[in-house]
């Protein structure tokens, strides 16, 4: 029996409110999925099929704690059938399991592949190389997040496309970019959510079916949905009105990217009868870091009301600091977290430093060597994004579908077997001229005998070698090892030991021999043909965007980490530097309009403090070598004057190397 005694009075309504659309107000820290996972697991205590329930979320890290935890709330016998459980996954992850079902109504194959960001960079090179004027340099990367938002629609898309003319361009790139896509086989991740509006507008059985599978919808994180996503859930809900969404506008910082932050205003205007249940008791900080946050957000005029509290205490004030530059501040906030360590034992993982940008983690990161402090970087390269990876990947996809010509073309060569980039490109047009893939073109004796008599053969030798390897894939014995099967294929083209040719460090080459062994040995999971289980593992790999999170665990280091990257996390002690106006706000918000967006991105970070927060800015900060002055950020002057305890650095003497020693040994043999 669910016992929902245990939920505060707000939690327990929400939790309780199955029925008709509900909107869960839930602010920072006050038990948001908790709450989720008690009103799932109570509609099926209320005899609700669990395959009729849906809920979406943004990551899949959040997707697999939700499913975990409302396995553990349900009945045993509930959870053992996995086709009758609760369906909990992505926006992305949704649409691939629709459109598994029913792409073949849009002219595609089931066995469709999803391009990550390398490999639609890599389709976007090839339209500007064929319709840029000679000496003309445009941004692949800047086209591609064009292409985003153009398909995307909204707001900010009508902002961006308004004139005539770029839209018209964008809409020629963006027809050239959907036909070379669609020529291998292939979508990318805006397509995934963009084919199935395409299908629930031109098949309504199958938006029927979807209907009738599920009857319970609830979307977490509301307020960062984009106009597509809003599309979807909406022809999904609009007849049961079964709908719940959980958010909270306070929260709403992916502006950027196309989150729409008046999905969750406007609610009333596609569901008058919407239910408001508000969160506002927080878990998670005290009442002085709780009336900060409150007095910030409350300068926002356009938001919905709503006032954290919590009983834990006023706890400390909040710390706020001033450097003579960034340098100076980097060195101040280390030497802060080791006083905490030597002083309080506070271990380093128990610490955060928060900053606006990127560039920001350089001087922390030099200071944070410089004391021997360990350290996490939130936003290093992933592990999918190493070059052995993403080779070992685009074979897997050639093999799945030779058709793909952007993973054919990555690995053809490699290693060397006598298909040069000449002879690629000649293949290339030749399949363009022929309107095929260039596998196509390499099985065509009218393409490969304009070749000499040594490239013909390597050409027939590679697809030799495809078909091959591909038809042992093909098997249909389920006991097959793909494991096996994958070692086998680099062992053959020599792929081990290019490796470990072409990494002068010994240690570096069986680093990346060992990556990609260990990610062999996951291939084998889900699924029962071969095949079956290459898909579900390509599937995994390419929509899973929480690929940093899922690094090992880091033991006892004091986290890095972006404003924007932080939401959702929480730590006992906080740093945020770097509170200067134009880096928050940043410059560019004030001409953008979207000063609101940087308000609420102070919000987020202030409110990842659990017990202390501590904020700092400088007098300059250096850029390309010149120290440049800075001014405070106007969102200081919001903090309640009674909360802050200021402190300036600049007047403090710095204390010499050998007392500092001295002080720090004296505080070891303290607590020791």
């Amino acid at each position: 029996m669910l016992n929902l005694s245990t939920l505060n009075p707000q939690q327990r309504q929400a939790a309780e409110t199955i029925r008709g659309p509900v909107l869960i107000l839930a602010g920072a820290g006050t038990g948001k999925t908790r709450v989720i996972t008690f009103r799932i697991a109570h509609m099926v205590e209320r005899g609700i099929a669990p395959g009729n329930i849906l809920g979406v979320t943004f990551t899949n890290k959040a997707a697999r704690e939700m499913q975990e935890r409302v396995n553990k709330l349900l009945p045993k016998r509930k959870t053992e059938d996995k086709a009758n459980r609760p369906t909990i996954c992505t926006f992305h992850s949704l649409c691939v399991r629709i459109l598994r079902q029913h792409i073949d109504k849009l002219g595609y194959k089931k066995n469709f592949v999803i391009y990550d960001e390398s490999e639609q960079l890599a389709v976007v090179k090839k339209i500007l190389s064929a319709i840029s004027a000679k000496g003309e340099k445009t941004d692949p990367g800047a086209v591609l997040a064009m292409l985003s938002k153009f398909k995307n629609g909204g707001e900010s898309s009508n902002r961006v496309f308004g004139d005539p003319s770029v839209r018209a361009l964008a809409e020629h790139v963006a027809k050239r970019y959907e036909s070379a896509l669609h020529a291998c086989n292939a979508v990318d991740f805006d397509d995934l959510i963009l084919l199935t509006l395409r299908l629930f507008r031109e098949h309504p059985d199958a938006l029927q079916a979807c209907r009738d599978k599920y009857k319970f919808v609830m979307v977490d994180e509301y307020q960062d949905t984009n106009a597509s996503q809003f599309e979807l859930v909406h022809a999904l809900t609009k007849e049961h009105r079964n709908f719940c969404v959980v958010g909270d506008d306070d929260q709403s910082i992916y502006g950027w990217r196309g989150a729409e932050v008046a999905n969750l205003l406007n609610l009333e205007k596609h569901f008058p009868e919407v239910k408001i249940v508000k969160l506002e008791q927080n878990y998670r900080s005290t009442t002085t870091i709780l009336n900060a946050a409150n007095a910030i957000i409350k300068n926002n005029v356009q938001r919905r009301g709503k006032s954290l509290w919590s009983s834990k205490g006023a706890g400390a004030k909040i710390l706020l600091n001033t450097y003579g530059n960034d340098e100076d501040e980097a060195r101040e906030v280390v030497a802060q977290i080791e006083f905490k360590r030597l002083a309080y034992r506070i271990p380093w993982k128990d610490c955060a430093i928060l900053f606006r940008t990127n560039q920001q983690s350089r001087p922390l990161e030099t200071a944070l060597r410089a004391a021997n402090v360990r350290y996490h970087l939130i936003g290093g390269q992933s592990f999918f994004d190493r070059r052995e990876i993403k080779d070992f990947i685009a074979f897997l996809k050639m093999f799945l579908n030779p058709h793909d010509d952007i993973s054919l073309l990555r690995i053809a060569n490699v290693p060397a077997r006598g298909l040069s980039d000449v002879t690629m490109e000649r293949l290339l047009g030749a399949s363009h001229d022929r309107k095929g893939s260039v596998f196509a073109a390499m099985k065509n004796p009218l393409v490969t005998t304009t070749f000499q008599a040594n490239t013909r053969k390597s050409i027939e030798a590679f697809v030799e070698f495809v078909e091959r390897v591909q038809s042992e894939l093909q098997t249909t014995a389920n006991e097959f090892r793909l494991q096996t099967w994958a070692e086998n294929f680099l062992n053959e083209t020599g792929y081990f030991a290019e490796l470990r040719r072409l990494e002068k460090n010994p240690e570096n080459s069986e680093s990346r021999v060992r990556n990609l062994k260990e990610l062999m040995a996951t291939m084998d999971g889900a699924g029962n043909a071969p095949t079956e289980r290459l898909d579900n593992f390509l599937e995994n790999i390419t929509l899973d965007s929480d690929r940093e999170e899922e690094k090992e665990n880091t033991g006892d280091a004091v986290t890095l980490i972006t404003m924007h990257s932080c939401k959702g996390l929480e730590f006992p002690h906080v740093f945020v530097v770097g509170l200067e106006d134009g880096l928050l706000p940043h410059t560019r918000s004030k001409v953008e309009g979207t000063m609101d967006e940087e308000r609420r991105l102070f919000y987020v970070a202030v409110t990842r403090a659990m017990q202390t927060l501590t904020i700092s800015h400088c007098g300059g900060r250096k850029k390309y070598g010149q120290l440049l002055p800075c001014h405070p950020s106007p969102f200081l002057k919001e903090l309640p004057e009674d909360l802050v305890e200021h402190s300036d650095s600049k007047t403090k003497t710095p204390v010499a190397q050998d007392s500092g020693k001295n002080l720090f040994a004296a505080m070891r043999s303290a607590v020791s």
